[in-house]
């Protein structure tokens, strides 16, 4: 199938035009963009698009979302991570979904990512108490079926959940900490085996879904589970995606734990290379940063979800001076509630502005739409394929229509696409050259009837999480203490946009 858009302004972000806009056509050839320029001749046969009045980009990238929390969607606010964590990621009682409750979960994320501009997305999958592969199938049948561009993971840890988090042996009661005990997680050579079987089974899938590797945080992984899951990751050269320094109490951990920071733990186990993808990175020392620029390793800076935990405001001019590839990611759909990611980057462009006066320091737009793109697509180990409008890439693409309310009147396209839209003005989303959504439509599937689905199946499953939120009640008071106490530790870090970074007194 051959697409030609004609007369388009065209924001490549790549190649010769960079984040500069001009004015040209794109020629898409089966699953990839065949040539990118001004005046190019129309080919023999292919379906013309008059790109008059429309601006053609790279398809948006999430590059950090978790999907698992799609169904607590708006369910939980006012609540730090590590009490948020008990009821969206509960320590007991939790049972395996369905396959079905799976599918639906995924599809919503792909209905809103597709539809609001988002063609490629990573999505750390979680399952209690543990993964299977007809699990990790269900939701890799739905982002097939979708037609969205996805990376996804088994996530897991391996380590008894209260020694991930710092003083727990101290206010955790010992009734608690016995009814923990006796949960098992995978060994090494358990998840090892998952992860070829699902390597084998869906890595590659359709030229749009790749498996990555993902070991939680290392203050919830073992070294041996660590460092045999990066040794597979770079010889399937696919991402080691893990979670660092997210909050205060992480923060904190590493040096209560380790007597180091943990992104100095991970540096001296050998973790830190330019296939590790740290998303948060938020309580970071200059040290630490120095030690992900020499590794080259991707950030994802997660805006919105870090305000909403209250985490703080990742030191994202840092990360880029020292040079860290830094991508933007929604997080989980509870502590966001949409995988929007024009929200995110709007957020993204403001939050920064209100951790220094120094204005030159601020994040320009064209900085934003790099993270949202094609830093998001090299944080996946896909940037060679995707992230960018150019000759040889796969067509992953949006056409956006310049005539509407979101850039009227028409300045800087750069600061209309960061500021202003939302993703209403998107008329056509297209994934490996083909057109999954045209006019606010789906193409590949029955949006209205999923959902439906799904709604009809919530009651049953909220009823059931009901209960399993009154039994994870029972550590809210020890994981508040925790939560005061580590936030009552000076780091010498500040990154909360305040006063002070420190609990009162």
């Amino acid at each position: 199938m051959s697409t030609f858009i004609r007369g388009a302004t065209v924001l490549a972000m790549g190649g010769p035009n960079g984040s500069t806009p001009f004015l040209g056509d794109v020629h898409v050839e089966g699953d990839r963009i065949k040539a990118i320029g001004a005046d190019l001749p129309v080919p023999e046969g292919a379906t013309v698009v008059d790109g008059s009045g429309k601006l053609v980009m790279p398809g948006l990238v999430n590059a950090h979302l978790h999907s698992g929390e799609a169904l607590f969607k708006s369910r939980y606010d006012n609540l730090p991570l590590e009490l948020w964590m008990l009821y969206a990621y509960p320590i007991l009682g939790a049972k395996a979904l369905s396959e079905r409750m799976i599918y639906l979960r995924s599809m919503v994320v792909a209905i809103e990512s597709l539809k609001t501009g988002v063609t490629c997305l990573t999505d750390d999958i979680f399952e209690a108490p543990r993964q299977s592969l007809a699990q990790l199938g269900a939701a890799v049948s739905a982002y097939d079926d979708a037609g969205i561009r996805a990376t996804v993971s088994g996530h897991v840890m391996d380590r008894d959940f209260l020694d991930s988090i710092p003083f727990s042996r101290e206010h955790v009661s010992a009734e608690l900490q016995a009814e923990v005990a006796k949960l098992t997680p995978p060994t090494t050579d358990e998840y090892l085996a998952f992860a070829k079987e699902a390597y084998a089974q869906f890595h590659g899938r359709s030229g749009r879904i790749r498996f990555m590797l993902a070991p939680s945080a290392p203050q919830r992984c073992t070294p041996e589970l660590m460092q045999a899951v990066n040794a597979l990751a770079l010889e399937w050269q696919v991402p080691f995606h893990t979670h660092i320094v997210e909050t205060k109490v992480q923060g904190v951990t590493g040096p209560a734990m380790y007597g180091k920071s943990l992104m100095r733990y991970m540096a001296d186990l050998g973790l830190m290379h330019a296939g590790t993808t740290i998303a948060h990175s938020i309580w970071v020392s200059e040290d630490d940063i120095g030690l992900m620029g020499e590794a080259g390793v991707s950030v994802v800076h997660n805006t919105i979800s870090n305000q909403k935990l209250g985490a703080g405001v990742a030191p994202v001019r840092q990360l880029l001076s020292a040079g860290v590839n830094v991508a933007l990611g929604s997080d989980g759909i509870s502590t966001n509630d949409t995988p929007r990611m024009f929200d995110v980057m709007h957020a993204c462009g403001l939050i920064h502005k209100v951790t220094t006066p120094d204005y030159t320091q601020w994040l320009s737009s064209a900085e934003v739409l790099h993270a949202c793109t094609l830093a998001g697509a090299r944080s996946a180990l896909i940037g060679h394929e995707t992230g960018s409008l150019e000759a040889g890439k796969k067509a992953d693409l949006l056409v956006i229509n310049l005539d509407t309310v979101c850039f009227t009147p028409r300045h800087d396209i750069l600061n209309h696409l960061v500021y202003s839209e939302n993703g209403s003005s998107i008329e056509k989303v297209m994934v490996n050259g083909e057109i999954v959504v045209e006019n606010g439509q789906l193409t590949k599937i029955d949006e209205k009837a999923l959902l439906a689905e799904l709604r009809s199946l919530m009651p049953a499953f909220n009823d059931y999480h009901s209960g399993v939120e009154a039994a994870n009640r029972a550590f809210a008071p020890a994981f508040d203490a925790i939560h005061r106490r580590c936030n009552q530790v000076d780091l010498g870090i500040h990154r909360l946009v305040g006063t002070s970074d420190m609990w009162p007194a």
